[in-house]
């Protein structure tokens, strides 16, 4: 049966806003070898912090179990994220196996490229994986390594940006701006990858988790982001690719190529979010905002079957009515609970 008649034949789950569940993210680790700004600030997550340890990781064997349930509810797409996925070893096994379970369409990978060598981006594309998301958020080394807060170079990930062109793996491009910090490199990033065959996308800086210090003030709105780049390459808009696409989607009007906006802030599209989240050890997430997950680890390892996973996936899903970017000013001033953070559930 073709993977688009296994989706169609899926138990069509839809939340309490008739949202389907399309996507799944899975969180390989919490380990990440940067310390960037926004997602894990030094001063909190430095060497006394404890990560999860190896034995609290969802095995490869759990999370394709996972995924072969997730698939009756009519996910056909999966990202593998972290904390920095490739830090994970052997994640090309996962990617060979999860690519070989019916229903999965596509396979796709975000990484901060520090990992990304020839041998490994063969590696993962000869395993199945469809494309790669690299996160880069400025050209300029010194504001760049102020925002990893490792001293990693620029050079490294453009270096691995090509490893992965090289390799024949689509890749897009991900820019986190935060005022004050890196708006100054909007213009030299678009430049940059215009022409590249690479799709590069402004994120607006969201306020993920409860560490980063995040500030209305520090957004820079995706309006204002493509009036800059308007002004000197005339944009077109078009039309999403599918439903739930988060990325509002532009082409250079010269035909340089495509960019892309995530606007979680300005323009939130919880409306129309399709996308679950599966931390490593194994806790259920349905929204990036989100306070409480299922614990799907203990039903994995205790005495529960398929069936009854699938029944608490369906109910979970089921009952779900996250909106929070939204509702974000009146939840924040409610303060209605700490959020987990974003490298536990990826981006």
């Amino acid at each position: 049966m073709a993977d688009q008649d296994l989706r169609a034949n899926a138990l069509q789950v839809l939340d309490t806003l008739e949202r389907p569940l399309r996507d799944l993210r899975i969180s390989l680790t919490d380990h990440c070898n940067f310390r960037c700004v926004y997602c894990m600030p030094k001063a909190v997550f430095g060497t006394r912090y404890r990560f999860v340890g190896h034995d609290g990781l969802l095995t490869f064997d759990e999370i394709e179990q996972l995924v072969r349930l997730f698939v009756q509810l009519g996910v056909g797409k999966v990202r593998l994220t972290g904390g920095e996925p490739l830090l994970r070893p052997h994640i090309e096994d996962l990617i060979a196996r999860l690519v070989a379970v019916p229903g999965i369409d596509d396979i796709a990978l975000t990484t901060n490229g520090s990992l990304l060598t020839p041998a490994k981006a063969a590696a993962l594309r000869n395993a199945g994986l469809r494309r790669i998301t690299i996160s880069l958020d400025s050209l300029c080394d010194t504001t760049y390594q102020a925002m990893n807060d490792v001293g990693f170079p620029v050079a490294k990930v453009l270096a691995a940006i090509d490893t992965a062109k090289a390799e024949g793996l689509p890749v897009k491009i991900n820019m986190v701006v935060r005022r004050g910090l890196n708006d100054q490199d909007i213009m030299p990033m678009a430049e940059h990858f215009r022409n590249s065959g690479h799709v590069l996308r402004f994120i607006e800086y969201m306020d993920v988790g409860n560490m980063n210090g995040w500030q209305p003030d520090d957004v820079v709105p995706s309006r204002e982001i493509i009036d800059r780049i308007g002004g000197r390459w005339p944009l077109k808009a078009l039309e999403p690719s599918r439903y739930g696409e988060v990325a509002s989607r532009y082409a250079y009007e010269d035909g340089a190529g495509e960019v892309g906006f995530i606007s979680s802030v300005s323009q939130p599209f919880c409306r129309t979010c399709t996308r679950a989240r599966l931390s490593p050890e194994g806790m259920l997430y349905t929204c990036l905002f989100g306070t409480v997950g299922k614990d799907l680890r203990s039903l994995l390892r205790g005495a529960a079957g398929d069936d009854a996973i699938l029944a608490l996936l369906q109910k979970v899903w089921g009952s779900r009515e996250d909106r929070y970017s939204e509702l974000r000013s009146l939840l924040r001033a409610r303060g209605t609970g700490a959020k987990v953070e974003m490298f536990h559930i990826g981006g």
